[in-house]
């Protein structure tokens, strides 16, 4: 087949662009290096997996797959804004919290423009800043002897807002770090930034959250117009093969986002999943209380092994180790088990270990313990 240097051809952002990395799927690691029964504590999926109401409310959609699904998600708007206590006019749906965050950088950000993060923030937040062109501002994390080691510094984050920013991304609790925000410092400084910029405040993991310290940044929005808000179903409501996410904010920012919103982004096995899940409250304690002892498990054992774990109230341990985390990936890789490697973000000797079953941890730092005797 011919061929063109298509480099040349596409804008400046996407040719300096890494894609995101996705956590290697059982199937894949199995047809390549001939394991079997492997288990994966990579992509902070639920290990309950999902929600039964959400389950039963998709059986009951089959029936209708060959029609177009409401392209205004308008039974998961109407619910959601009822658990909100907002106006529907308040919602932007997407195909996974990733896609609004992608919105929001279509809508708010261009070359000259500026976006500020924290030094191990998501990845989605870069990527979406170079994609459309715009410049990243990277605010230093807090030091390794802080009470939240790598989490957000808001004092370093405010440093770098400046009239050329537009968007500053903040996850409560923060992946890959898994440490969080005292609810009411972060409001204090959603509360301190200037008009022109918009704060993104992602709580992917907030359903996790034992400690009503974090606060519900939702419940800000009256306050501020300026704020962001965005949550996903993929996480503690066990529904990340569908993605469903949805952000919440004020109108104005709604009806903006709602413009490169494409129009059938979210499926209706999705839409219909994530309206059942949503009121699913027993399944949502019993995936906290699972996560809960599952990091008390998992801390112990790692450090048990002379890791370091850092403080989490997400559904994962970031655990610093005394050898490279890659090299540690392999070993574990051929013992059947998927963690995740956190070196792209620059965190070399760390593993991003998702919360499993009980089975599930003690496998893992069966194998952990092997490898690290060996």
């Amino acid at each position: 087949m011919k061929t063109y240097d298509y480099n040349e051809l596409a804008v400046a952002g996407v040719r300096e662009l890494k894609p995101y990395t996705p956590g290697k799927p059982t199937s894949e690691l199995e047809r390549e290096y001939g394991v079997s029964k492997s288990i994966k504590l990579a992509s902070n999926e639920n290990p309950l997996g999902a929600s039964p109401r959400a389950i039963a409310a998709i059986r009951d959609e089959l029936d209708d797959l060959w029609l177009y699904p409401d392209a205004n998600g308008y039974f998961l708007k109407k619910t959601l804004a009822e658990y909100h206590d907002l106006d529907p006019a308040c919602i932007t749906l997407g195909n996974g919290s990733n896609d609004v965050l992608v919105f929001l950088a279509q809508v708010f950000l261009s070359p000259g423009l500026e976006a500020v993060f924290s030094q191990y923030c998501f990845a989605v937040y870069p990527i979406a800043t170079q994609m459309v062109g715009a410049t990243p501002s990277v605010a230093p994390a807090l030091p390794r002897d802080h009470v939240m080691p790598l989490g957000h510094d808001l004092r370093a984050l405010y440093e770098r807002v400046g009239p050329d920013t537009r968007l500053v991304f903040v996850a409560n609790p923060n992946n890959p770090t898994g440490t969080w925000l005292d609810g009411a410092r972060l409001k204090d400084f959603v509360g301190s930034l200037p008009p022109h910029v918009i704060c993104v405040v992602d709580e992917a993991y907030t359903e996790y959250a034992e400690s009503d310290a974090l606060g519900d940044a939702s419940t800000w929005l009256h306050e501020f117009p300026n704020l962001v808000v965005t949550r996903t179903f993929s996480k503690a409501y066990g529904l990340a093969g569908l993605r469903v996410g949805y952000a919440l904010s004020n109108p104005g920012v709604a009806d903006l986002l709602n413009r490169v919103r494409p129009a059938f982004n979210v499926n209706s096995l999705a839409l219909t999943a994530a309206n059942a899940a949503i009121g699913d409250h027993e399944f949502i304690e019993r995936s906290r209380q699972l996560n809960s002892r599952g990091i008390v498990q998992l801390c112990q054992g790692l450090e048990a092994l002379g890791a370091k774990c850092i403080p989490s109230a997400a559904n994962f341990i970031l655990a610093e180790f005394d050898r490279s985390g890659a090299e540690l990936n392999e070993q574990l890789l051929r013992a059947g088990v998927i963690v995740r490697p956190v070196g792209n973000y620059g965190l070399d000797n760390y593993l991003r270990i998702t919360i499993g079953t009980a089975a599930q941890n003690d496998r893992m730092l069966g194998a952990l313990k092997d490898i690290l005797a060996s």
